[in-house]
């Protein structure tokens, strides 16, 4: 802005200040309206954000979390060690540390093979043959590590931050400070579909803490006739309509008394929210409008219902994103193979390439789907897909033919939303049991992400007992070599 603009913009400021109290005070607040509208990074933002204005130009403006619930194994996935098999079946040649169950075994060469993928090169294992075909979209890092072993801990690190409940979740956090671009529906969506279950840890791992009820994560049954119980009501809508300003006149008057207490005012705006999914939701879970090229391409008439179950999810991650939806989170179903379940089917303690082969063959054809889709759409760009577990998996045995929780140093990967495609970044040592190159922490992968959402993660906090909280907590680092 030039010299005169600042000086003409000050004095017309000056000018309506000191008009008459009516007149002033309305002129001065239409200027500063028009002049926050003018921003480029406010229009970004709906009226209802926690932020007033995004912190620079956005690269994305939605995220779906693919979590592999259970610890999906790096060594086997997207982080290939040849020194494994060169040592199978001897001691490890290093100090091991504690681990979950200390039921440790010998070296134990990966059961599935790699292959390079894609102009980029990227290695991925014969787990993701559909996956491996996008490796050009995805940015991998393998060096991410997680202060904690146990799943309910390990789980709530990965979404909160911290190990424990009473955290908002990362999407709550994104709800919280981005709004939600259709009024119609939540800003932090959880889908599920077939027996899909929370994580260990809960429905608290979706929570919204200390942030306002609204930004709370809201289950979806993906496949289910309700996909909210009770969603479609038993009385006409100008009947429910009449209750709820009813109720509304009520809720305002007990508001007053509180102060505008923001827990109250959240309930209420939820009680409006809830309103309106009675047709928003109904409407976002019918498919029948989409092709049958689409439901192929996401597995959605596969003979495995696991794997049709899991790409009903994606879809719908698909059209919430075109909704407006702010943050998804997708659920895996449940193989029962080698200790995995409901809340953790990646786990498996026994028979890892029976389990692993059976819980990458449900997810592979339906996010390679979502990509490819998304895509094709010109929806990639402005949507930032995250794939991660809570921990990986040791390059030993645990017993005869299974693998034990690591959180030294495992894989996860970025696409979409303005990372760099095609893109390794961060090691493991030449066993796959500790980062050694680029050492990560989720403190980061959330930074980046909402570096990614236009924020700057060190000025998106929310005061609470006396002190400001934010997602990365004090600490996190943008990693700007997986970003375009």
């Amino acid at each position: 802005m030039s010299d005169y603009s600042i000086h003409h913009s000050y004095s017309r400021r000056q000018m309506l200040q000191r008009s008459s109290i009516g007149f002033g005070a309305m002129a001065l607040s239409s200027l500063l309206h028009r002049e926050a509208a003018a921003s480029p990074l406010s229009r970004d933002l709906p009226e209802r954000a926690g932020l007033k204005q995004l912190h620079h130009p956005p690269k994305a403006k939605h995220v779906i979390f693919c979590f592999m619930s259970g610890g999906v194994s790096h060594v086997d996935s997207f982080d290939p060690k040849p020194k494994l098999e060169e040592l199978h079946g001897q001691p490890m040649p290093v100090t091991v540390q504690r681990t979950q169950f200390n039921n440790n075994g010998n070296v134990m060469a990966s059961p599935f093979k790699y292959t390079q993928h894609g102009e980029s090169g990227i290695p991925v294992s014969s787990m993701f043959p559909q996956i491996g075909a996008q490796a050009d979209e995805l940015a991998v890092i393998r060096s991410m590590t997680t202060p904690v072993n146990e799943h309910a801990q390990g789980n709530f690190f990965m979404h909160t931050g911290f190990p424990f409940m009473g955290y908002p979740s990362a999407g709550a956090w994104c709800a919280y400070g981005l709004g939600t671009e259709n009024e119609n529906l939540p800003g932090y969506v959880v889908l599920q579909s077939g027996d899909a279950v929370p994580p260990h840890g809960g429905v608290p791992l979706f929570s919204n803490g200390f942030l306002p009820a609204q930004h709370q994560g809201s289950i979806l049954k993906a496949d289910q006739r309700e996909a909210l119980t009770n969603i479609q009501p038993p009385d006409a809508s100008t009947l429910q309509k009449q209750r709820l300003d009813f109720a509304q006149s009520f809720d305002q008057d007990f508001l007053a008394t509180t102060g505008k207490d923001s827990q109250v005012e959240a309930a209420i705006r939820n009680y409006e929210t809830a309103f309106r999914m009675q047709t928003a939701v109904p409407e976002l879970c019918d498919i029948s409008g989409e092709t049958q090229v689409t439901h192929e391409l996401y597995g959605l008439n596969s003979s495995d219902k696991e794997l049709a179950a899991y790409g009903r999810q994606c879809l719908l991650a698909r059209r919430l994103v075109e909704r407006g939806v702010r943050f998804i989170e997708l659920s895996c179903l449940n193989e029962r193979v080698g200790a995995g379940n409901g809340p953790n089917p990646w786990d498996q303690h026994g028979d890892l390439e029976k389990g692993h082969r059976a819980m990458s063959n449900q997810v592979d054809q339906p996010i390679a789907g979502l990509i490819q889709d998304l895509r094709q759409r010109g929806l990639l760009d402005e949507t930032l897909i995250v794939w991660a577990g809570e921990f990986g998996r040791t390059p030993f045995s645990q017993g005869s033919n299974g693998r034990d929780h690591n959180p030294f140093g495992f894989s996860i990967w970025m696409a979409g939303g303005g990372t760099k495609g095609g893109t390794i970044y961060g090691a493991t040592d030449e066993l796959g049991y500790h980062a050694v190159e680029n050492r990560c922490e989720v403190y980061d992968l959330w930074a980046t992400v909402l570096h990614q959402l236009g924020v700057n993660h060190e000025k998106l906090t929310y005061r609470y007992g006396g002190r400001d909280f934010r997602l990365t907590d004090v600490h996190g680092n943008v990693l700007n070599s997986v970003l375009a």
